[in-house]
């Protein structure tokens, strides 16, 4: 039997990836931070620390850069986030770079690959 209290970090992590994209495309004025997608929030069971995935497109200096904005950025964000909430607690912001998407974008590359590689007559 699932309980409201074990639900509770999962609705409180859409409202988060909610209002923390709401932020960053409306507040965050930093232009070390671009276009950047997040991916997913995961919030511990007792709503003090947020894992907010993200991804960004562009060379590994352009995400290593869009990483020091968003940890400057992260108290700016959880304060916007106390006024915008009404949640007890604000819950710490860690972000993480999210590397799935781009495994994903290389694994579907390699399979365009195969897919016009012409057959073997041999085989």
């Amino acid at each position: 039997m699932v309980t409201t209290e074990s639900r509770r970090p999962h609705r409180v992590a859409d409202l988060l990836h909610h209002e923390i994209a709401w932020v960053l495309q409306r507040r965050i004025k930093d232009p070390r931070i671009g276009f950047v997608t997040l991916t997913g929030v995961e919030v511990s069971p007792d709503l003090r620390r947020a894992r907010v995935y993200y991804t960004v497109l562009g060379q590994q200096a352009e995400r290593e850069e869009t990483a020091r904005g968003l940890r400057s950025a992260g108290p700016f964000i959880r304060r916007a986030l106390g006024r915008r909430l009404r949640l007890r607690v604000i819950p710490e912001l860690e972000f993480v770079y999210d590397s799935a998407t781009e495994r994903g974008l290389r694994v579907q590359e390699t399979f365009e690959e195969l897919s016009h590689e012409p057959e073997d007559p041999d085989r």
